[in-house]
């Protein structure tokens, strides 16, 4: 199925997301956002990179978030061209080269290996684990995933492309919760904590602890929250926003509140918040929303949470469905 739109219809995504009227709500813009997401194509993607102008940190690392799922490689230049900049925010530059592994060109690794030593840690980290997914992607275990996974036979358990697949016995659909070990629990946990093995191998066990989706397995997850990597425990606070598991609040709200914590970190927990949308979530939502001690990117990841936390109780079908009434879906 593709997703047919008009012009009239692009142009008005495109005044929403880029703030044309000068007025436009940062909540109303990630929804214009995921709008053109979903559309996948060139048209899209130019207009989505338009918007790395623009002084939201929050916004661009979105932006290149959404690039990189859109898996279209007309986006790379953009991303290149993010990453190299280096006097932008190491938030977005880490996006920008995730976006590129998930992209998977063979191409960008030559890219990706220029910032190996980059100043910040967030980016070197990103690219290093960009490297090796791309090159994973094309590996004999690689492809047979790949196969698997967009067989007409085959629902994925979850629709994104992540940054490192599942370790090898949970790359596929769901795992049988019945099979699922205390002991395997705790061999991902003791992988998962491993700082002396590649990061790429570390996520695997991430994302095999993601699709398990237990509460033990959300407790495992949770204890990467103590690592010194803001890469690690902002992509830990991102899986939690997938799980959508009451049971990772508590954990959350922690690091939410933790001021000397990493900004990424903390606005990964605030929108993963946003998504589980409980009610004990929204006061805190609101209040570091409208604190001043608060840093911007923490403050306005918390005005899209609340709108994420106000859609997930209400009967909107999809996120972006309010900016999307002249889409149409045709074969």
């Amino acid at each position: 199925m593709a997703i047919q739109v008009t012009q009239q219809a692009l142009q008005r995504l495109e005044d929403t997301l880029l703030n044309t009227p000068g007025n436009v709500l940062l909540h109303t813009r990630f929804r214009a956002l995921f709008t053109l997401k979903a559309l996948k194509n060139e048209d899209a993607v130019k207009i989505i990179s338009k918007g790395f102008n623009d002084p939201s940190a929050l916004l661009k690392h979105e932006l290149a978030y959404c690039l990189g799922q859109m898996k279209n490689t007309a986006a790379l230049p953009t991303l290149e061209s993010v990453l190299r900049n280096t006097s932008e925010d190491p938030m977005v530059r880490h996006e920008a080269a995730e976006a590129m592994g998930a992209i998977s060109a063979a191409g960008s690794i030559q890219v990706l290996k220029e910032f190996l030593s980059d100043p910040e840690r967030t980016v070197r980290e990103t690219c290093e684990i960009a490297i090796a997914k791309i090159q994973w992607d094309t590996s004999e275990e690689g492809q047979k995933h790949y196969k698997e996974t967009f067989s007409d036979t085959h629902t994925p358990l979850y629709a994104s492309i992540d940054p490192a697949p599942a370790t090898s016995s949970l790359l596929s659909g769901a795992p049988k919760l019945d099979n699922i070990s205390p002991a395997s629990i705790t061999a991902l946990k003791t992988q998962l904590m491993n700082t002396t093995i590649p990061l790429f191998q570390r996520y695997r066990a991430m994302f095999a602890l993601r699709n398990i989706g237990t509460p033990a397995a959300v407790d495992a997850l949770a204890a990467g929250f103590s690592d010194d990597s803001a890469l690690f425990k902002h992509e830990i606070a991102f899986v939690f926003g997938q799980m959508l598991s009451p049971h990772s609040v508590p954990a959350l709200l922690k690091v939410l509140q933790n001021t000397s914590e990493s900004d990424m970190v903390r606005h990964e927990a605030a929108e993963a918040l946003g998504g589980i949308a409980t009610p004990e979530v929204l006061p805190f939502l609101k209040e570091w929303m409208t604190r001043e001690d608060a840093p911007r990117v923490v403050r306005e990841s918390c005005q899209v949470a609340i709108d994420m936390w106000e859609h997930e109780n209400s009967g909107e079908f999809q996120y972006a469905d309010g900016l999307a009434p002249t889409l149409a879906v045709s074969a």
